[in-house]
Order: structure tokens, then C-alpha cells, then sequence
């Protein structure tokens, strides 16, 4: 069976490079589960599954819970005890040349079915069942996504396997420069995927040994939003992150979708700030406590995919980039906030990357012949690797 449905996900882990160690393939059976396991599920399903004011429903149908805002699961990690967070949170300051929030903004009640979202004072957390942590693979580390640079797979027996990671981006070299956010207009895809994988078009910011990660995902099966151990606080009562995102855009027509996004550190107080939409809403943060370093040293745009056990996914459309916006899926507009909290929509230390060529391309287009859509990185493949 092929799933579709990209989703919107922002994705944070903290790991060590070069920490990743090989899991078993596939999911995990419930018959199999061990009664470790059993209890690691039902930990993480009343982490997640807090409880709620009222239940609502997305225009899709997919349930949230009204969670009260200093009861999400964000603030269960150890380093929020003593936070003085609140619920009208927005960042102090933003930089010159970035886009800003419209005073008449009508917010996301389009995306709901009472029109509204949450009551105010509370933040929508999507309903997990047992079967979505299984699906996901929470559990295991592998299934989790990463970055280019973040690439061992190996076992201990060196033993080569299917279940890898593949990337098709465009990055910034690594020459020392600091990196204080990036942002993008990210094309909205459909890959085809099947149960045991996923195919993500996102921005990466490489943190130290810690990253964020934001875009979207066709399969679900990586560890996004509230799912992850180490959340973002959500601010919007009326935002459903894991929305699944329509229309998408279908290759060769003459009109493509896509969605903004930004990663904005705050020069105030070091928090790293998500922005999403034309008017870059601010939909929650990622504290500055949660890091070990104070800047990205790397930043990329572009598609990541996931195996467990068969032949790799598409990426994007399914095919390799002709250069050309009706036909590759992409990101454009792309810049970064540099070391002195700049914008620079330059970007001439950029690098095109692909790990398996026979699979996935990637193109940098840095000197785009239409001056409006800014610098793209164009990416996709067949996949079957």
C-alpha cells in the first residue's frame, strides 16, 4: 500500500554525530512487543496525550486536543522547570529584511472545523494512538530524520542494509561561517511512499551536535512535532502542526504550491523561533536552554528519504531536476541570517550534495533568470536504491 499526504513537521533532536547504530528492520509488531517495550509505548502516549479541554477537529478530520498551554509536552523536559514562558510569547526582535507579521492577520481558523481552533490559554497537541507510535517508530533512533552530514548507518558487523538515509541538497560549505536562522518557499510535493519509509522536502540547521529541522513529509514515518522527546513550545491556539497539507502541486502544470518558512533565532534572548506562511507567523519556539551551542554552523534545503527495508523512496515529483520551477520540486527564495544577524540572500558558499546520484539529484540555482523567486536548490529522483 502507498501512502500520500504530505504533512507539515518540525523536527528536533539532540545527537552526537556519527551516533547512529542499526536497528531491526520494519515496524515493531505489537505481538512482539516486550513488556519493556509495552510500558516505553504507554509512557509515551500520556506524554503526548495530555489531558485536554475540549477535543476538536481539523477540516480533515484529524482529532487535537486543547491542551492548557503550560501542560503541553514541551515543558516535561527537564531544562523548563524554572521557565518563565507564557502564552502571548513572540519574539523581541526580529531582523531587517525578513518578512513581518501583518497587524490585520485573521490566524488559521480556516484550518478547523468549529473555525476557531482552541480555546485561548490553550494549544492544539494531535491525538496519538498506540498504532501511530508503532507506525512512526519513536522508539528507535534510526527512523528519525538527520542531516547530510549525519550519515552512519553501519551495524556492528558492517552488515549493508536498505535501511538508510538518502539526501539530494543544496548546503552551505563548512568554512566556519555562523548562522543565526535561514528561511524558504518550500514546492509542496506528493512522493509515493510505502509503509515502512518517508520522503521529506525541509530546511536543516545544524546546531553543534543538535539540529531543527521544518517542511514537510509524505508517510509520516519520522518522528515530527509533539511526538519528539524534545518539542517546540507551540504559542498558537489555533495552528494544527501534522495538518496534512492540500492542494499539492503536480509536476508540468503551469501553477505550483508551496509554503514559507523561516528558523529565526532571537538576538534578545537566544531562542529559535518557527515561522510559517506568507506573513512568517511565529508558531512557537525551541528555547536557547535546549542547546549546547549558541549557532548553526551549517544550514541546508532540500529532500531527505527513509527505507527500512525496501528499495528507497521518491523524492519530490519522483524524478531528478531539469531546472525548470513546473517541473522540480523545490526551494526557493532561500537565505540564511548570518553570524552578524544579517540577511544574506547571496549565499556563494553553497554546495550541491547527493549521496547516491543513481537515486536522488540536486541543483543549485544561484543565479536564477527570474530575479522574484531568489536562489532555488531544485531537487527529486526516482528513488530504488
Amino acid at each position: 500500500m502507498e501512502m500520500r499526504g504530505p504533512l507539515i513537521w518540525v523536527f528536533l533532536m539532540c545527537y552526537s554525530f556519527g551516533h547512529f547504530t542499526s536497528h531491526n528492520n520494519g515496524f515493531i509488531e505489537a505481538k512482539s512487543l516486550t513488556e519493556s517495550k509495552a510500558l516505553q509505548i504507554e509512557k509515551k502516549l500520556e506524554t503526548i496525550n495530555k489531558p485536554a479541554v475540549k477535543i476538536i477537529k481539523t477540516i480533515h478530520g484529524e482529532p487535537y486536543g486543547c491542551v492548557d498551554f503550560f501542560k503541553q509536552p514541551a515543558f516535561d523536559h527537564p531544562s523548563m522547570k524554572n521557565h518563565a514562558y507564557h502564552y502571548k510569547m513572540r519574539p523581541l526582535w526580529q531582523p531587517e529584511g525578513m518578512r513581518k507579521r501583518k497587524t490585520n492577520n485573521t490566524g488559521f481558523g480556516y484550518l478547523w472545523e468549529n473555525g476557531v481552533g482552541c480555546p485561548i490559554g490553550t494549544v492544539p497537541i494531535k491525538r496519538v494512538t498506540k498504532d501511530d507510535i508503532l507506525g512512526v517508530n519513536l522508539l528507535e533512533d534510526q527512523y528519525k530524520p538527520r542531516g547530510s552530514w549525519n550519515t552512519i548507518t553501519n551495524d556492528s558487523n558492517n552488515v549493508v542494509h536498505y535501511d538508510q538515509h538518502h539526501y539530494a541538497v543544496g548546503r552551505t560549505k563548512n568554512i566556519g561561517i555562523h548562522h543565526h536562522g535561514a528561511t524558504m518557499d518550500l514546492c509542496l510535493t506528493a512522493p509515493k511512499v510505502k509503509p515502512t519509509q518517508f520522503s521529506s522536502s525541509r530546511l536543516h540547521i545544524q546546531i553543534g551536535d543538535d539540529f531543527i529541522q521544518t517542511g514537510f513529509t509524505s508517510g509520516g514515518k519520522s518522528c515530527y512535532n509533539s511526538h519528539c522527546d524534545v518539542g517546540m513550545v507551540n504559542v498558537r491556539q489555533d495552528f494544527p502542526m501534522g495538518i496534512a497539507m492540500k492542494p499539492v502541486s503536480v509536476r508540468g502544470a503551469l501553477k505550483s504550491h508551496y509554503a514559507s518558512f523561516g528558523v529565526i533565532k532571537d538576538q534578545a534572548n537566544g531562542n529559535w523561533w518557527l515561522q510559517f506562511g506568507k506573513d512568517a507567523d511565529e508558531l512557537g519556539f525551541w528555547p536557547a536552554s535546549r542547546f549546547r551551542q549558541s549557532f548553526g554552523n551549517l544550514v541546508e534545503w532540500g529532500g531527505e528519504v527513509y527505507s527500512a527495508s525496501l528499495p528507497s523512496p521518491e523524492m519530490g515529483y519522483g524524478f531528478p531536476p531539469i531546472k525548470r520551477l513546473d517541473y522540480d520540486a523545490y526551494a526557493k527564495r532561500i537565505a540564511v541570517l548570518d553570524g552578524n544577524y544579517r540577511v544574506d540572500r547571496k549565499l556563494d558558499y553553497i554546495e550541491e550534495f547527493t549521496d547516491n546520484s543513481e537515486g536522488y539529484n540536486v541543483k543549485a540555482v544561484l543565479e536564477s533568470r527570474i530575479a522574484s523567486e531568489g536562489h532555488m536548490i531544485l531537487f527529486g529522483g526516482f528513488g530504488g536504491i
